[in-house]
């Protein structure tokens, strides 16, 4: 070999050995730059996101069953059954189980079955997120036809399972509609709200009645199984169990017989029957026309009809009437008649002569028979219900004394009774209402329509009740309530600060309306003597028809009170003497014919 061909040789095999090493050194580089990024990767999968994919994996082997409570039941006064609960069967899915793909066969044939659209039950399980490892209520109360079909397609509805419910039941409907109330399904903006309170998509809660006002009590507490399941989704153990903790049961102080019987003699008029116990506020029956079934909310979806007929319509059947302020008219005329009095201004044995009508500063105010009664007292005035004799008094009172007198009685605040976000405060006008609303003082005439329970004056059939409680229990409020229970409220009482002498005048022309006045269709010799006070009530209905209110409230017995009735039919455009005293006697006959045959027991 020759020296050029030796150098040459001998370089290449330099240079080949050099490109070996090179090659070896990247190779290292490269595999320590791939270890160390697995190895990053190890670390940020096992130490930071560790908790999030074992707790992937757990959902994937364990599924949560939560178990719903069974609501209390209420009962009335005597044990009969108002409110309870049934177990229909609802659909539910595992949000986390369903794939696109799955949900494509799925998805449709639900939604035929169901007879619901794709998009509302996807809406259902967005609202839970699509790694929910909890059950989904998508329908419930589902008819005997929708079973049988989703057991005739299980092997195309994976992860589709049917469960019993608890639902409330009404089984009287209509007849305690406003005192019960309804439980419907949580909406969006209630589910947050409620959130931190332990409640869950899907959860039913109190929307008014009884079922708002004592929720908590009734609700009681979910339970529910923490279920192990292989890669089908079949259970092969329980993990763990909480029972569920029923709600609390419940006694009213309803008496289902008068409520039957109020519900009878308002018949299908708007308005309200109350009847109360005078001496510890006890609510025996309310009723409210016009009702509703509670039961309809019970359904997945209300129709169209349901809708139309409770939602909006135009005699809004889910406003509880008792609860809603009108003019009271002639029966605050006691009021009026207990501020004369304690105002010293008159005496127990005043006499005022009554005409056809009387005008203060350029208005004329009529009496309501437009010629007057001759002279009167104050029992005399109540009985005959003389406009004209307490336009005198209550200008000679005046609007200070009235007003005060008028909030003594409860009048313009609520009453303390359970539906308290129901419950409307009424209204009574003063002077810096007036100075601020319509930028004038207060003048005579404002007494003068105010001293018959007109103007601007609004109180509810409830105070009105707890109104006449006043003169029956001898002088003082009682705070009405219908929880059994309710020892707080049974031994409330707060004193109006009346003389005994204002109390006997009372009771006088209240007995005197039904024997000889405007109620005399109350003096039947088969009840006990009957007090009280009949109101007609100036009002106007839309397109500017004029339709009075027609008020009847009062007591029996007469001489020892344990029963107060409020009757108000609702622009009746009759007269409380004709309308709304016979729907209080009949409730009156079913109280104390019931007590008779008590007595003969």
């Amino acid at each position: 070999m020759s020296l050029l061909q030796s150098r040459l040789f001998g370089n290449n095999k330099q240079t080949r050995t050099v490109g070996r090493g090179l090659q070896s050194i990247f190779l290292i580089l490269f595999t320590l730059l791939m270890t160390n990024g697995i190895l990053a990767r190890l670390v940020y999968l096992q130490i930071v996101q560790g908790s999030t994919y074992r707790e992937r994996a757990e959902s994937n082997r364990i599924r949560l069953l939560p178990k719903q409570p069974e609501r209390g039941n209420i009962f009335d006064r005597n044990g009969k059954l108002l409110a309870t609960t049934r177990y229909p069967h609802s659909v539910y899915l595992w949000p986390m189980a369903h794939t696109k793909a799955s949900w494509s066969v799925v998805g449709r044939r639900l939604s035929k079955i169901l007879d619901m659209s794709r998009e509302e039950i996807e809406k259902k399980l967005e609202e839970a997120g699509p790694n929910s490892s909890k059950l989904v209520r998508i329908k419930r109360d589902l008819s005997l036809n929708e079973i049988t079909a989703l057991r005739e397609y299980e092997s195309e509805l994976k992860n589709v399972e049917i469960h019993t419910d608890a639902v409330r039941y009404y089984p009287h409907g209509r007849e305690f509609a406003h005192v019960l109330g309804y439980t419907r399904e949580l909406t969006a903006a209630q589910l947050k709200q409620k959130e931190g309170e332990g409640y869950r998509l899907g959860d039913v809660i109190g929307q008014m009645g009884i079922e708002k006002a004592y929720e908590k009590v009734l609700r009681g507490e979910w339970g529910g199984q923490q279920v192990e399941v292989d890669g089908k989704g079949r259970p092969l153990r329980i993990l763990g169990e909480k029972q569920a903790k029923p709600g609390k049961d419940m006694r009213l102080t309803i008496d289902w017989d008068l409520q039957m019987a109020a519900e009878k003699a308002l018949g299908d008029r708007n308005g309200t029957i109350i009847a109360m116990n005078p001496r510890n506020g006890g609510i025996l029956a309310m009723v409210s026309h016009p009702t509703f079934d509670p039961n309809v909310f019970s359904k997945q979806k209300l129709s169209q009809t349901e809708v139309q007929e409770i939602l909006q319509g135009t005699d809004h059947p889910l406003l509880n009437r008792a609860l809603r302020a009108y003019p009271p008219a002639s029966t605050f005329k006691i009021v009026t008649t207990t501020a004369a009095l304690e105002s010293g201004k008159f005496s127990p044995g005043t006499i005022l002569p009554t005409y056809g009508y009387l005008s203060f500063g350029n208005y004329r105010f009529n009496e309501w028979n437009h010629a007057g009664f001759g002279p009167l007292g104050f029992a005399g005035a109540i009985a005959m219900s003389s406009d004209t004799f307490f336009y005198q008094v209550g200008a000679r009172v005046g609007g200070p004394t009235l007003i005060e007198w008028t909030r003594k009685y409860g009048l313009g605040r609520k009453t303390g009774f359970e539906f308290t976000y129901e419950e409307s405060k009424g209204f009574v006008p003063d002077e810096a209402w007036k100075q601020k609303v319509w930028k004038m003082p207060w003048t005579v005439g404002d007494s003068v329509n105010m001293s018959i329970g007109q103007g601007a004056l609004l109180a509810t059939p409830l105070q009105v009740a707890i109104m006449f409680a006043v003169p029956a229990n001898g002088g003082y409020r009682v705070q009405p309530h219908l929880l059994q229970d309710n020892e707080q409220a049974k031994t409330w009482h707060e004193s109006v600060g009346m003389k005994p002498s204002t109390v006997n005048v009372l009771r006088e022309g209240l007995r005197k309306v039904v024997t000889e006045g405007t109620a005399k269709a109350l003096n039947v010799p088969t009840l006990p003597p009957i007090a009280g006070k009949t109101g007609t009530a100036e009002a106007w209905q839309s397109k500017g028809v004029k339709a009075n209110h027609a008020w009847f409230a009062g007591y029996a017995p007469a001489d020892n009170p344990e029963l107060v009735i409020v009757a108000f039919a609702e622009h009746s455009g009759g007269g409380g003497g004709s309308v709304a005293s016979p729907m209080a006697l009949q409730v009156m006959q079913e109280y104390f014919q019931k007590s008779k045959i008590k007595s003969h027991k």
